[in-house]
């Protein structure tokens, strides 16, 4: 089923009660999640999703949990950026790949080689643009961008004002974000997005995201495809 979404955005909450649930370490839960996104990825390029977004670690994640958790997490991270630069369908299919957040401030230096030289690797594809948000928080994200208009001495401001000076100034406003673990709490997080998600189709899933599959993502889209956006009409 080819879908008329044109960008999707997955937050991937319950890697770590997966693993508890499991009695294994959280560190299996987030290689796990790993081998999900894959699936999930391939299965949204099948569909013809263009823009796909995936909230890889916000900046709580990376400085609030214990070193140990946070040391593994980079490590599967460096591992998932260097499959992605190494993997043949990444420029078969022309996918563009992004990296936004304070990941800068905060990936060891192995990991940043590997994020630059697959965003420079992949900076004239225009197919598929895949993104990865990390060490990302959306109120930072704003907070920059207040500070870079400010910075340009910029006057008069507009919402294309705003939207030229986000760090996702290049993609399109978001169609449908997912959210996978929610049981008794759907809810967003840290300003998530807040600009490009004004008008977002939500969808909640109790699926913890190493149990979500593909074929619940393509029914998560048919259910996006049978609802009505009003745009705030």
């Amino acid at each position: 089923m080819k879908s008329k979404i044109n960008h999707i955005v997955i937050i991937p909450d319950g890697n770590r009660r997966w693993a508890r649930r499991r009695g294994i370490s959280p560190q299996r839960g987030h290689r796990r999640g790993i081998k999900t996104l894959e699936k999930i990825l391939e299965k949204a390029r099948d569909m013809g999703i263009k823009y796909f977004t995936f909230w890889t670690a916000s900046w709580d994640n990376l400085t609030k949990r214990s070193e140990k958790e946070i040391d593994y997490l980079f490590n599967v991270l460096e591992e998932q950026f260097r499959r992605v630069l190494d993997d043949e369908r990444t420029f078969q299919n022309k996918v563009r790949v992004n990296v936004f957040g304070r990941w800068i401030d905060i990936t060891p230096g192995k990991t940043q080689a590997v994020i630059k030289e697959l965003i420079a690797k992949t900076r004239t594809f225009n197919k598929h643009v895949l993104t990865f948000l990390l060490a990302y928080n959306g109120t930072d994200e704003m907070i920059n961008c207040v500070e870079e208009i400010s910075k340009k001495g910029i006057k008069k401001i507009n919402k294309d004002t705003i939207k030229n000076h986000l760090w996702t100034k290049d993609l399109p406003p978001v169609d449908l974000v997912i959210r996978t673990g929610c049981e008794e709490d759907p809810h967003m997080s840290a300003g998530f997005m807040m600009w490009d998600t004004a008008y977002s189709q939500l969808y909640f899933t109790k699926t913890l995201f190493p149990a979500f599959t593909p074929k619940e993502f393509e029914k998560i889209i048919k259910n996006f495809s049978k609802r009505e956006r009003r745009m705030g009409k």
